[in-house]
């Protein structure tokens, strides 16, 4: 998984984006179809915001996680993402599961 960090009016600092990147890879245990993973920090005067992009072969992810640190957000945007990766990955084995009884019947019309 590659990983893209980048800050928007300010330098992030070191420590900041290994702490992002170390999440970042918290995911690659729920799916091993990562391809690449954006994360993009900018704030305001009260909010500190997080954005992430994941693509996940053929699906794009997207999270926000806003808290009054970096950090917490970066821990609330890689949840909703972690989230989305187990319904993704639920909706991959239902359909796998659904088309199994298509293939077995499509297969004993083609022995017919």
């Amino acid at each position: 998984m590659r990983t893209k960090i980048s800050s928007i009016h300010f330098k992030a600092a070191d420590s900041l984006k290994e702490f992002a990147e170390e999440e970042a890879r918290r995911l690659e245990k729920f799916s091993d179809e990562i391809l690449n993973c954006e994360i993009e920090f900018s704030y305001t005067k009260t909010e500190k915001d997080v954005h992430m992009h994941v693509n996940v072969n053929g699906s794009v992810l997207d999270a926000t996680g806003t808290s009054d640190d970096f950090k917490r957000s970066v821990v609330a945007a890689v949840d909703k993402i972690e989230q989305q990766l187990k319904k993704l990955k639920g909706k991959q084995q239902t359909r796998r599961a659904a088309g199994a009884p298509d293939a077995a019947a499509a297969e004993a019309t083609d022995e017919e």
